[in-house]
C-alpha cells in the first residue's frame, strides 16, 4: 500500500507540543496504512521524538519568510504548506489543524479523489472551505503562492483569512472538491445540545462523523473540564472528549 503523509503546523505560542503529540496519537490510532507525521513549526521543544519535525519553510515570499506580524493571524502559515518542495515530502497529504479531535478512522480521507478536498465551512453559503482538514498533492497547488507573491497585496485585499484565500483561489480554477458533510463536525454547531439542554446534558458525537473541529472556544482541555470560554454557552464535562484526545 502506498505510504501517505499527515501534515500539521504549529507557530507562536497558542497551542503546546501536547496538542502535536496527542494529534500524532490519535492519528496512529486512526490510520491504517503507512504514514509519516510531520510536523512543521518554528518550536519543537516538548515534541514527542517519535514526530518527525520540520522548520516552517521558506517559500520566497519575504512577508512570509521574515515573518510579518499578519502572517501570524488567522492561519496564514498553513499557506507554507503548498511550498514545492516541501523538504522530501511527495504524494497525498492530509493537512490536520492541532484543535480537532479524531473519532473514528482516517483511512476513507485518502480513498477521495479530487485536487484539494476540504470542510464545507459550516456557517457559509458562498463555498468557503475550513481547512482544519484537507488532503491535496505535495508541489500541485504551489501556483497559489506565486499568485499571494506576485499580487500582494491585492491578492488578499478581498479575504480575511487564509482559508477563504485557498478555497477561493482553488475554485475558480475548478480543484476545489468538500468532504460528506458528516465526516468533519464542529464542536460547537454540531456537537452541543440546543437551547437549555445544553445546560443539563454533556456533547454528543454526531453520527458518522470522523474528525471533530475546536474552532474559536472551547478547546479540547476545556470540553475536557466543561470550561465553556464564552458566558453564553454552557458546555459541561465531555467525556467523550477526554477518550479521544489522548
Amino acid at each position: 500500500m502506498q505510504a501517505v503523509n499527515v501534515l500539521c503546523i504549529k507557530w507562536g505560542k497558542k497551542y503546546g507540543p501536547e496538542y502535536v503529540n496527542k494529534l500524532h496519537s490519535m492519528v496512529r490510532r486512526h490510520l491504517h496504512r503507512p504514514f509519516r507525521f510531520v510536523c512543521l513549526t518554528d518550536d519543537a521543544q516538548g515534541i514527542d521524538p517519535a514526530i518527525e519535525v520540520k522548520p516552517i519553510p521558506a517559500v520566497g515570499f519575504d512577508e512570509f519568510d521574515q515573518r510579518k506580524p499578519w502572517t501570524f493571524g488567522h492561519g496564514w502559515l498553513k499557506l507554507t504548506s503548498f511550498a514545492n518542495p516541501l523538504y522530501d515530502l511527495q504524494g497525498r497529504t492530509l493537512f490536520l489543524d492541532l484543535d480537532i479531535v479524531i473519532v473514528d478512522s482516517l483511512d476513507p480521507f485518502f480513498e477521495q479523489p479530487g485536487a484539494f478536498t476540504v470542510i464545507k465551512e459550516w456557517d457559509k453559503s458562498d463555498g468557503t472551505g475550513n481547512t482544519s482538514c484537507y488532503i491535496y498533492t505535495i508541489g500541485a497547488h504551489a501556483d497559489a503562492l506565486e499568485h499571494l507573491k506576485n499580487d500582494y497585496p491585492a491578492s488578499i485585499a478581498d479575504v480575511r483569512n487564509e482559508q477563504e484565500f485557498i478555497t477561493g483561489y482553488l475554485a475558480r480554477q475548478g480543484k476545489l472538491d468538500y468532504w460528506p458533510d458528516e465526516w468533519c463536525r464542529s464542536f460547537k454547531r454540531h456537537c452541543l445540545r440546543r437551547g437549555l439542554m445544553g445546560w443539563f446534558a454533556p456533547p454528543t458525537i454526531p453520527k458518522g462523523a470522523r474528525i471533530i473541529a475546536f474552532h474559536g472556544k472551547p478547546n479540547p482541555p476545556d470540553a475536557i473540564a466543561g470550561v465553556s470560554g464564552k458566558w453564553y454557552r454552557r458546555v459541561l464535562p465531555t467525556q467523550w472528549v477526554a477518550d479521544h484526545w489522548r
